[in-house]
C-alpha cells in the first residue's frame, strides 16, 4: 500500500495533467514504442518549437486525468506505451501535423492512437485527416490567393466594360 505522501503527490500530478488537458485546444495520443533516443530528441525539439507540450504519461494516471473532461472516450486506446501532445490556440493542428509526419517515416513503429480537438474525441483516421490540413500560415496564404484572384478578375471585367463603352458605334 503506497504511503499517503506518495498518493497525494500522484493526485497532484493527475490534477495538473487534467488542467493542461482542459486548457489545450487539441491533443494527440501516440504509441512511442520503438522510437530511438535520437529520433525522440528531434521530435521533442520540433514539438517544443511549435509550442506543443509533449510528455510520456502512465495510462492509469491519464485515465484519472481524463475523468470529468469530456474526453473519457479516449480510455479505449490507453494500452501499451502512451505519450500525450497538447497544442494551444496558436496552432491547434501543430501536434497532429508533427506527430503524423513522424509516424509516416518508413519502418516506424511510432503510431497515432487518438486525439481531441475543441472538445470532440477523434479516432486515428480523424487525427490523420486533421494532420494533413495546412497550418495557419498555409490557410492564410490560400485565402489571400483566392481573394487576390477574385479582385483581379473583377478588375479585368471592369476594364473590359470601360473599353467597350469607349469604342465608337459602327
Amino acid at each position: 500500500m503506497p504511503s499517503q505522501k506518495i498518493l497525494s503527490a500522484k493526485q497532484a500530478q493527475t490534477e495538473e495533467l487534467k488542467q493542461k488537458i482542459q486548457n489545450a485546444m487539441s491533443g494527440v495520443l501516440v504509441s512511442y514504442k520503438g522510437i530511438t533516443v535520437a529520433d525522440d530528441t528531434k521530435l521533442r525539439a520540433e514539438l517544443r518549437e511549435a509550442g506543443v507540450h509533449y510528455a510520456v504519461v502512465k495510462n492509469t494516471m491519464l485515465r484519472f486525468a481524463l475523468e470529468g473532461t469530456g474526453f473519457e472516450g479516449l480510455d479505449s486506446v490507453l494500452e501499451g506505451t502512451t505519450a500525450l501532445a497538447l497544442a494551444g490556440e496558436e496552432d491547434p493542428m501543430a501536434a497532429a501535423r508533427i506527430l503524423q509526419k513522424f509516424a509516416d517515416k518508413p519502418n516506424s513503429t511510432f503510431a497515432l492512437k487518438a486525439g481531441f480537438l475543441e472538445g470532440q474525441v477523434l479516432n486515428t483516421e480523424e487525427v490523420t485527416a486533421i494532420a494533413k490540413l495546412p497550418g495557419r500560415e498555409g490557410m492564410l496564404s490560400m485565402f489571400a490567393g483566392a481573394l487576390t484572384s477574385t479582385l483581379s478578375g473583377l478588375a479585368v471585367a471592369m476594364q473590359a466594360y470601360v473599353d467597350k463603352q469607349d469604342e465608337p458605334a459602327a
